[in-house]
């Protein structure tokens, strides 16, 4: 028998890195250990399986090939032992054993050559009045799932609230909101959704869609107690309102469950995550670590972060198998790619957002822009919104956010930016990104290469744009009269508008600007706007070079600021 490797924490990580150790090296002796009776899951399909979209929950549990990956999968399939039910309750590093207690209350000691450490993490305690109550749940694991899932079949819930507006949490409201008609409203501390992962325009156009769906959203709020009734949740009390709600889903975040190696002496981080090397080592040499308890550097800030991401584990629970097995691997510093679907759209990004990059100290702005995923004159074609967030000052590209309705298509693009963030890459490499090309699937410029090109053309001082937000704010000088809005589209595009804001939306396409100048209004500003952007930063170009500076073009036009929820 070979060497005697235990590692604790058998969902992504721990099964990961478990059968990669045996395939290499089949004479070792594993034995997989988790205190929950579910194990080997996909954690990130449990909105799904609420929603219906996965039937039953076997099928989060199941291989591609239909085998459930059970006790008797891993030991018949793998030659891997598990004990389920199981706690380790420390890990005493000079005897190399860790103390287990089952079940049933009975506790022993374990011998270990090699350890690994995959306790994941838990959804935060926000230590909440009334949190107790019947019908308030979590989405922690598979058995929360189920309960959900249960409540929700057997007619309990009629109206819902979720805490918090990130991943699970929108992933949650969606479920609740379009397969099971309840009525959702989604609390969330911050000013927009997503926060921390996408910009401000980004996140307010993925809200808009979503209360088109009918999901309501109470921003800036935070929730003060649960109250009850017959022992179960009626209403959520915020610092604002009252919330009618029979069901309760708290997806607040989560952290790492890091106390197991922190009270072994292994050195944790800011959030209790353990800190690992780049071959996901601890602190002591013989114990691994990887998924969701740990921190791992970021390749743009070289700081250590907290990336939760199942496929994150998956990649780093191969690299523990293969530095077990005496076959060196290193896990790179990591960027933080995300995706996360909202009915019929999506968000999805890479790198830092322009807030996080100003927090960091970069000299950071961000580009936005949309145009259509495929050739103009292709006839199924989308637009897609893309931001770029770049520092002025290096020209480095430090991350990119985007939104469309075909998810594949868009989250396509952010991945191919992704691959290249830890390089440290230029906007000119973003411009002359190679990108395979057929109309159905593309344009010949494609958005990926015009987004590079819009930063390109703001870096070098010849774009002067302004966002949504800046735009609403401009809207109201533009109805006192004091700015002037020109609208460099076609005459039809414009027409509507011209006739819905006479002597306030002015309506001259760029084709004819250098003939109709006379026409401008003469001491006031100009905002120029269009359908995507491309129109008129050319308006801009055009009077810029005929001495008419005191202009703005709008990022994204007429389609972005209507996306992001503004009634024009």
């Amino acid at each position: 028998m070979g060497k005697k490797v235990l590692v604790v924490g058998a969902v992504a990580l721990g099964s990961k890195a478990a059968c990669r150790l045996k395939r290499l090296e089949p004479d070792a002796e594993v034995l997989l250990i988790d205190q929950d009776e579910h194990i080997s899951y996909g954690g990130c399909g449990i909105p799904y399986y609420v929603s219906g979209d996965v039937a039953d929950a076997s099928e989060l549990q199941s291989t591609s090939f239909h085998m459930l990956r059970d006790e008797r999968f891993f030991k018949d399939c793998k030659d891997i032992d598990v004990m389920t039910r199981t706690r380790v309750t420390a890990i005493l590093r000079n005897e190399k054993q860790i103390k287990i207690e089952k079940a049933d209350g009975t506790t022993s000691l374990l011998p270990y050559d090699q350890l690994v450490i995959g306790t994941g993490s838990r959804v935060r305690n926000l230590n909440i009045e009334g949190q107790e109550l019947g019908g308030i749940y979590s989405v922690g694991s598979l058995r929360d799932a189920i309960a959900i899932k249960s409540a929700i079949a057997s007619g309990q819930a009629g109206t819902a609230v979720v805490v918090g507006a990130g991943f699970i949490g929108l992933e949650m409201a969606e479920a609740l909101g379009d397969m099971w008609g309840i009525e959702t409203t989604v609390v969330e501390i911050s000013d927009q959704i997503m926060p921390g992962f996408v910009g401000p325009e980004l996140a307010k156009m993925a809200q808009s869609h979503m209360e088109e769906q009918g999901v309501a959203f109470r921003l800036g709020e935070s929730v003060v107690r649960f109250e009850g009734e017959d022992g179960r949740v009626a209403r959520v009390v915020t610092d604002q309102e009252t919330l009618e709600a029979d069901l309760v889903i708290i997806a607040a975040g989560i952290q790492p469950n890091g106390e197991l190696a922190a009270a072994a002496g292994l050195e944790v981080g800011f959030n209790g995550g353990i800190l690992v090397d780049e071959r996901m080592r601890t602190t002591d040499p013989d114990i691994y670590a990887g998924g969701d308890c740990v921190l791992v550097p970021n390749a743009i800030t070289g700081k250590p972060g907290y990336y939760p991401l199942g496929s994150l584990s998956n990649r780093q629970g191969r690299v523990i198998g293969d530095n077990l097995a005496g076959k060196e691997s290193v896990s790179p510093p990591v960027v933080g790619s995300f995706v996360v679907k909202l009915f019929e759209t999506c968000l999805c990004g890479a790198g830092l957002t322009l807030k996080k990059a100003l927090e960091e100290g970069f000299d950071a702005i961000s580009v936005r822009m949309c145009q259509l995923d495929r050739a103009h004159f292709y006839p199924t074609k989308e637009l897609m919104y893309l931001e770029l967030v770049v520092d002025r000052s290096t020209r480095q590209v430090l991350g990119i956010q985007g939104s469309g309705s075909k998810g594949d298509a868009t989250v396509g693009r952010i991945n191919a930016v992704a691959a290249l963030l830890g390089r440290k890459p230029k906007v000119e490499e973003i411009s002359n990104l190679e990108f395979a090309y057929s109309p159905p699937f593309s344009s010949a410029m494609d958005i990926v290469n015009a987004l590079g090109n819009v930063a390109d053309n703001l870096l070098d001082g010849r774009m002067h744009p302004i966002g949504c937000e800046e735009f609403a704010e401009k809207w109201e000088e533009i109805k006192r009269g004091d700015v002037c809005l020109i609208d460099c589209r076609a005459k039809a595009d414009a027409k509507v508008y011209e006739e819905k804001y006479p002597g306030i939306w002015k309506g001259i396409p760029q084709d004819e600007l250098l003939g109709r100048l006379d026409e401008l209004p003469e001491g006031k500003p100009l905002v120029l706007i269009c359908n995507t952007g491309v129109r008129s930063y050319e308006a801009q170009l055009n009077l810029r070079a005929k001495g008419h500076r005191d202009n703005v073009t709008v990022f994204g036009g007429v389609a972005m600021l209507k996306n992001w929820g503004m009634d024009i």
